[in-house]
């Protein structure tokens, strides 16, 4: 949405080629569901992008969160 200390024209270029980087092919993986399947991700870490490819068919999901210690920035761990 933004990054801290710069400005909306500033920062539109940088996030811009963030998220086109972010996107392609060799960054993402794409979940091959089948019966009995059980996928786990950490949204604090991760874009999830649900595609609704399963029509006709029933997912049941569940949210849960594990307990935790919150993320620190990068720069707090230089």
């Amino acid at each position: 949405m933004g990054i801290e200390g710069w400005n909306d024209a500033e920062s539109a270029p940088f996030l811009d080629m963030l998220y086109q980087h972010a996107v392609r092919p060799e960054n993402t993986y794409r979940y091959q569901w089948a019966p009995g399947s059980i996928a786990f991700w950490d949204n604090r870490a991760t874009w999830h992008y649900a595609v609704n490819d399963y029509h006709g068919s029933r997912r049941l999901m569940h949210r849960i969160t594990i307990e935790g210690v919150p993320l620190e920035s990068a720069a707090a761990l230089s």
